[in-house]
């Protein structure tokens, strides 16, 4: 089986898989185009283990989702998910393990460091696609999916000692809101990236971003 076939099968084995409407296919695929953006700016990028752990890394989001005391971690579940998919696709041993470690590693809370230059660009595409105009996006579709409600100046302290569990890891989601969001996550994202370009992109995304919850925060108060 070529790498191209491969790649096919990851495809339809990850669209049945992912039904949230903010980690979807589209999603997916987001991912992996600035994964592809970035490789260009770094040297001896292995494809064969980025397109894979880019394809693969939310594949187990959905039973995420469904957990709700909290204990799953989508990140550690999905490499060994991915790993008895790319099994049965007939990947190296040792492919199979640097794919593993860039799923594990692709997420803040795993507390697993990715130390591969692929596991860095994995890192860094997904975090990307979490802020500028299409993290704004997605925020507001999580947001109508559960619920939330629109409102800008609730006490952060307060809604964190009060809705959110080890590691952060929220009690309820429809309590929190996409202004909580963007200031205890998507503010931090820029300084937490580890390549160069990421970095750069990801300064913009999140300035377009200020200013879009700078204005939302206005109008909600009736100012503008």
């Amino acid at each position: 089986m070529n790498i191209d076939t491969k790649h096919k099968k990851i495809i339809e084995i990850v669209q049945d898989k992912l039904t949230c409407s903010a980690h979807n296919l589209d999603h997916i695929f987001r991912v992996y185009n600035l994964c592809l953006l970035i490789a260009k700016y770094e040297k001896n990028v292995d494809l064969e283990v980025l397109i894979p752990s880019a394809l693969l890394h939310d594949i187990a989001r959905v039973e995420e989702s469904k957990d709700k005391i909290g204990e799953l971690d989508h990140a550690i579940l999905g490499s060994e998910i991915a790993e008895d998919i790319l099994r049965r696709l007939q990947y190296e041993e040792e492919k199979i393990e640097k794919i593993k470690h860039c799923i594990i590693a692709h997420r803040f809370r795993t507390g697993n460091e990715p130390n591969t230059i692929e596991a860095k660009i994995l890192f860094d595409s997904d975090k990307l696609d979490a802020i500028g105009a299409s993290g704004i996006a997605r925020t507001f579709m999580l947001a109508g999916q559960f619920g939330q409600r629109l409102i800008a100046n609730e006490p952060l302290n307060d809604y964190l000692e009060s809705n959110t569990v080890e590691k952060g890891r929220l009690k309820d989601i429809s309590k929190h809101t996409p202004f909580i969001e963007y200031e205890v996550k998507f503010k931090k994202i820029p300084n937490k990236l580890y390549t160069k370009k990421a970095k750069e992109i990801g300064k913009e995304r999140l300035k377009f971003m200020e200013d879009y919850f700078n204005r939302l925060m206005l109008e909600i108060d009736g100012i503008k």
